[in-house]
């Protein structure tokens, strides 16, 4: 059995698509009034968004320091980093 790279799915816009399209399918279906369905299709987006935006900079982090690059200076910008 293939395990799911679940990581990958989370940061994915089709996912997230897929996973508005269906609420918004469902609570239709339901009889839910447009207001409704248009928050929840939008908190679907947001959330998606900040998973995709968290997941990619937790990558890139660990790949950096995997290859010991110091590209994360803490918050600092070069300008810090020469007032020292």
């Amino acid at each position: 059995m293939k395990k799911i790279d679940w990581a990958a799915k989370l940061s994915s816009r089709k996912f997230w698509a897929l996973l508005a399209a269906l609420a918004t399918s469902v609570l239709t279906a339901a009889g839910a009034g447009d207001n409704v369905v248009l928050h929840v299709t939008g908190v679907i987006g947001a959330v998606g968004a900040c998973a995709a935006y968290m997941l990619a900079e937790g990558l890139a982090d660990g790949a950096s320091k995997a290859s010991g690059d110091s590209a994360d200076s803490g918050g600092r910008n070069s300008v810090d980093k020469a007032e020292e």
